[in-house]
């Protein structure tokens, strides 16, 4: 799914470049080993995405959580690695790159042409699609069905951001937030709403058991899609992408997507104390159970 704004990224790559240029760490396979011996890979990620990545406060310790990060951790020990996590501002993901500060990027990141200048990507890992779900005789199958509709969401999610866009231009669409899909589900089987858009694993969880209710993808407008960002050249590029295809053959990647993007998520990701990149204090084997 497509991150942000490319033009603020282009803008600010020149000057982080130069700011980070000067501490690069060692490249994959000359990477520092950890207390258990194990070499370290470091993704850089910008954990204000839930549920892709997003701090968890849950349990008293602020740590970085979310689809991406298990994906992550999962790659790192099938490559023999231990997994260091820092964050950066999204625009500043690209330039740590460039800049060798990290070994990849996990984002929610869009391969697009711009940015495929800069840096190497995986093959797509997740392709998330929108999708309108809504009793099944409402007729309701395109966003311009939606004109004078109260449409659900879920409070801190993408589709709460990408709604609020559809409303922009479509005439009379109101948007209601939620806390939890299964109470958006609830409320249009109520009545009390006409639809919501919900991630298309989450619409086929709940359709499969309410016969009432149906669901329709929403075309994606532009690049579509989540890919692994790597410095130029990168040696890790073939080794991801033979790990991302065995998960998705083993249907690991849609087990993680359905635990992930069902999941209930802070509507306010705490922020990093600073803007700059900066260790997140993961370096776990897994990831903290979905909250």
């Amino acid at each position: 799914m497509k991150r942000r704004s490319l033009l603020t990224l282009l803008l600010t790559t020149t000057v982080a470049v130069s700011a980070l240029a000067s501490c690069e760490p060692p490249q994959p396979g000359q990477s520092p080993t950890s207390s258990s011996g194990k070499k370290v890979l470091t993704m850089v990620t910008s954990p204000d995405y839930p549920p892709y990545e997003f701090y968890d406060t849950a349990s008293g310790e602020r740590k970085i959580v979310g689809f991406d990060v298990e994906i992550a951790t999962k790659i790192a020990a099938e490559l023999g690695y231990e997994l260091k996590i820092s964050e950066s501002d999204f625009n500043g993901l690209v330039p740590a790159l460039q800049a060798k500060r990290a070994d990849f990027v996990m984002a929610g990141m869009t391969p697009t042409p711009e940015r495929q200048k800069n840096v190497d990507f995986s093959t797509i890992y997740y392709d998330a699609k929108n999708t309108i779900i809504a009793l099944k005789t409402s007729n309701l199958k395109t966003t311009k069905d939606l004109a004078g509709k109260t449409v659900g969401v879920q409070l801190g999610s993408i589709q709460e951001g990408d709604a609020k866009k559809i409303a922009e231009k479509v005439s009379g669409m109101k948007v209601k937030q939620l806390n939890k899909v299964p109470d958006i589900i609830q409320e249009i089987k109520s009545k009390r709403i006409d639809a919501a858009i919900v991630e298309d694993t989450v619409a086929k969880g709940f359709t499969d058991s309410n016969s009432d209710l149906v669901f329709n993808v929403i075309p994606p407008e532009g690049p579509s899609g989540s890919a692994v960002a790597f410095p130029k050249g990168s040696p890790l590029v073939a080794d991801f992408n033979k790990a991302l295809e065995k998960m998705k053959a083993s249907g690991e990647i849609k087990t993680l997507a359905a635990k992930w993007f069902a999941t209930s998520v802070p509507p306010s990701p705490s922020p990093s104390p600073s803007g700059s990149m900066s260790p997140s204090g993961a370096m776990s084997p897994s990831p903290k159970k979905s909250p």
